[in-house]
């Protein structure tokens, strides 16, 4: 038999390749990966909060409250779940601030913080008058959103409506 010495040594070389790939070491197999962490997932979400609204967005609800030139219907939206019932002692609200000395009338808030109601706030209000002779008086007020804008709250206002109400009118000067 004749052989070829091309033959040959092609099949040495495939005998040869085959033994040493069978002699190799292993391949190195791939490190143990880690679980990779899920974002959001493992940690508490961060609460997202709001800014305060800006102290006159909430003296306005008190001074549209306290005007007498708004018809009581109107005042209506002004506080958290109000009723056409309301109506009286929301028109009596600003006609005891005027008896009581209050016109021209004055509102300051500070103090601004978030209140326990999820998204209500809280400022200590203090109402007032130029008037030397009328003593301004201080509350803490809560005020609750609605759509883009603030009414007095409802605890605030059935605090708030009836004491107002009951103030007496201011001394005489003399």
């Amino acid at each position: 038999m004749h052989r070829t010495p091309s033959l040959t040594l092609s099949a040495v070389t495939l005998v040869a390749a085959l033994w040493l790939g069978g002699c190799a070491e292993d391949p190195p197999t791939a490190a143990p990966q880690s679980p990779r962490p899920l974002t959001g997932t493992l940690r508490p979400a961060m609460p997202t909060v709001a800014p305060l609204p800006p102290l006159d967005q909430l003296t306005a609800v008190l001074y549209r409250l306290a005007d007498t030139s708004i018809p009581a219907e109107q005042k209506v939206a002004l506080v958290q779940y109000a009723t056409v019932d309301d109506e009286p002692a929301l028109k009596n609200f600003g006609e005891a601030l005027v008896a009581s000395g209050f016109a021209p009338l004055t509102v300051d808030a500070a103090d601004l913080q978030w209140a326990g109601e999820p998204g209500h706030v809280v400022a200590s209000v203090t109402i007032g008058s130029p008037n030397p002779q009328v003593r301004p008086f201080t509350f803490p007020m809560e005020f609750a959103p609605i759509r883009n804008s603030w009414q007095l709250s409802k605890r605030t206002a059935d605090q708030l409506l009836p004491l107002v109400g009951a103030a007496p009118p201011p001394a005489p000067p003399g």
